[in-house]
């Protein structure tokens, strides 16, 4: 499925309440407004589609890498900001519980989820099949993978044999996607693509404008981000690939994955769903139905 581009819109959102907010890396983002989710109210029916010891214990704990921006981030006091922990918050206020976020490596949250010590995750998962044999997905977007590179690189992702190509660890673009394109170029008898793996997103972006780097390859909304927010210096390069939905995670097989399900088609039919990913001018990834692994690659 081809999906549009998703990059904020911080002219666009007028109509909604949004404020502005400095965040760690000194660039300033629309956020929406507290006022939208203090204002949920909990869905009757999907608080009592909860497992018993979650309702008992009132709190929903939520793992998160944060630093994805525009979508899950710190802003300057080390705070976790973005639409995807709006939509978090939103869906344990739908339950009717109190959001307990947990701050660590992305590659940790899938075993914490599996082990119990998490109750869910929104940190930016594709759905994929093979990480459906671990956990369940709870998708609420499609969002695909785009390249940027440095302003003035002639730089084409089809044709990347031998270059440096920066990557966040453990995402879908170093774990899959680069390492076919770098295998499809040792087949042609090409050099393969050096790929420069990093753990945090900043530093991928940072290797690209350094010049370690001629390019890096992430989500559509974060290559987006990029591109506006670093005008200057980074641009998209190609087009929107491999559109795939992205899911909050939830333990495999679980009672509260249908709860988690129903609380986001909740958000989803009353338009608050809709009003976090336009405050972002994440919308044109929306979907109108909340459907569980529905990932096919």
């Amino acid at each position: 499925m081809k999906i549009k581009l998703a990059i904020p819109a911080i002219a666009a959102a007028a109509l909604l309440a949004l404020t502005g907010c400095t965040n760690a890396d000194g660039v300033e983002r629309e956020q929406v407004s507290t006022d939208v989710i203090e204002g949920i109210k909990a869905d009757p029916a999907a608080v009592k589609l909860l497992p018993a010891d979650v309702a008992e214990s009132g709190e929903l704990r939520i793992g998160v890498n944060p630093n994805y921006a525009p979508i899950e981030y710190k802003d300057e006091n080390g705070v976790a900001i973005g639409w995807g922990i709006d939509l978090g918050d939103a869906v344990a206020a739908k339950l009717g519980l109190t959001p307990k976020w947990e701050h660590m490596n992305f590659d940790s949250i899938i075993p914490r989820v599996q082990e119990g010590g998490l109750d869910m995750s929104s940190s930016s998962f594709t759905d994929t099949v093979e990480r459906q044999k671990s956990v369940d997905f709870v998708n609420y977007l499609n969002a695909g993978s785009q390249w940027a590179a440095k302003v003035g690189e002639d730089v084409d992702p089809e044709n990347a044999c031998g270059l440096t190509v920066a990557v966040k660890a453990t995402t879908i673009q170093e774990q899959t996607e680069l390492p076919a394109r770098s295998e499809k170029c040792v087949a042609a008898g090409k050099e393969p693509i050096e790929i420069l793996i990093l753990d945090q997103q900043p530093e991928v972006t940072q290797a690209v404008i350094d010049g370690r780097a001629v390019a890096f390859s992430a989500d559509s909304p974060v290559s987006g981000d990029a591109a506006v927010q670093l005008s200057d210096q980074i641009e998209l390069v190609g087009e929107v690939f491999d559109a795939a939905p992205y899911g909050l995670v939830t333990p495999k097989d679980s009672e509260l994955t249908k709860a988690v399900q129903a609380a986001m088609q909740s958000l989803m039919d009353d338009g608050t769903y809709l009003e976090i990913l336009t405050s972002a001018g994440a919308q044109d990834g929306a979907l109108t139905e909340a459907t569980i692994n529905a990932g096919e690659k």
